[in-house]
């Protein structure tokens, strides 16, 4: 699949806007503005999840979803000095902070600063070289005193983003930090603009969702599914390519970028669903790949198929290299097959469609 001019500008600028948990708002405004020609109808929730809707007075109801934050950091304490220590907002790795510069969005706006670390020469005579830790590492925003960050409108409570931007590698790849999960932001945008501009009737309401929070708990998804209260709903996420250096395969799986979208088999993955899926790959030769999950998916699929009294739910995912770094990558080519694949889901599903298993 080819991407549009229109869609890899709107890719850009929708990843390089900071979404942190929580402070979703500025990417939200990108997606729906990108989104709404799409669709007969706009909504946002209180906490931030928006959601555009395909025939709104439909009784039967589809979700595809994906989750629109971003990992981040939250300023947890100021010393004396002017360092700032930080903790987690989602599942931030603090091995990869050290020399890493960050955004601080203060109350006057973004101030630089960076995450320090002792230089080499002070460590390696020290057998016990430090490693990093959520209490050791520390942001320097050249300030020598509380005061003085206080001055630049730092204060306990502000988040803290990485600034890394997208870019494309050797025409094969994405890379951009927080592509889990704004790429599946972008990808169930691109379906609802295939489903308009290829003049699609659909026999339902169509809920394209943008869920928030759900690095810390699946909270965006478990509240907005009571809202919609769809029939079925169709979740995309990254998983673990799980190809590149000190990945076990006997625990992670054999995932890999480039061999196309990922069809997980879990408790909560409705096989009803899940084999309309496979069938549908099969039939319109999108290749993909197979994954099991044993107690939950770690992702919204689980929020939605747990809601309501159970709705039957399925999980597409994108493999994804070196996640929750800055440097996170997935195949174009996939992306392409897994926006393919879930629209062709679509145009097969019918509101008379048996979902009860017995």
């Amino acid at each position: 699949m080819k991407f549009e001019k229109k869609s890899l500008k709107f890719l850009e600028k929708y990843l390089n806007t900071s979404s942190p948990t929580g402070y979703e708002h500025d990417g939200q405004k990108v997606w729906m503005d990108y989104i709404t020609p799409y669709v007969d109808k706009v909504e946002v929730d209180h906490y931030g999840t928006c959601y555009g809707i395909i025939n709104p007075e439909a009784e039967f109801k589809v979700v595809i979803e994906a989750h629109a934050d971003e990992i981040s950091w939250y300023v947890n304490y100021i010393t004396d000095d002017g360092l700032i220590y930080v903790i987690r907002n989602g599942g931030s790795d603090q091995t990869i902070a050290p020399s890493k510069v960050v955004h601080i969005h203060g109350e006057k706006g973004i101030v630089k600063g960076v995450f320090g670390w002792p230089a080499i020469h002070t460590r390696s005579a020290n057998q016990n070289e430090p490693t990093p830790k959520i209490d050791n590492i520390f942001i320097d925003c050249g300030a020598i005193s509380k005061q003085e960050v206080e001055d630049l409108g730092i204060f306990v409570g502000c988040m803290i983003t990485y600034p890394d931007e997208f870019f494309e590698m050797n025409d094969r790849y994405f890379v951009c930090r927080a592509l889990d999960n704004r790429i599946g932001g972008f990808m169930i945008a691109e379906v609802a603009r295939l489903l308009k501009e290829n003049k699609k009737q659909i026999p339902f309401g169509l809920y394209i969702t943008n869920s928030v929070q759900e690095e810390v708990g699946l909270y965006g998804a478990d509240m907005i599914a009571d809202t919609i209260k769809p029939n079925i709903a169709i979740v995309t996420d990254v998983t673990h390519d799980t190809t590149t250096p000190m990945i076990e395969k006997k625990k992670e799986g054999d995932q890999k970028c480039g061999d196309g979208p990922v069809v997980f088999f879990a408790p909560s993955v409705h096989h009803t669903i899940r084999e309309l899926i496979i069938d549908t790959a099969k039939t319109k030769k999108i290749p993909f790949q197979r994954a099991a999950a044993s107690r939950a998916t770690g992702t919204d699929t689980d929020a939605f198929a747990h809601s309501n009294g159970g709705v039957p739910s399925a999980l597409i995912s994108l493999p994804l290299r070196y996640m929750h770094t800055t440097v996170e990558m997935v195949s174009k080519e996939d992306v392409g097959n897994v926006i393919q694949l879930i629209y062709e889901t679509l145009l097969k599903i019918k509101p008379e469609m048996k979902l009860k298993y017995h």
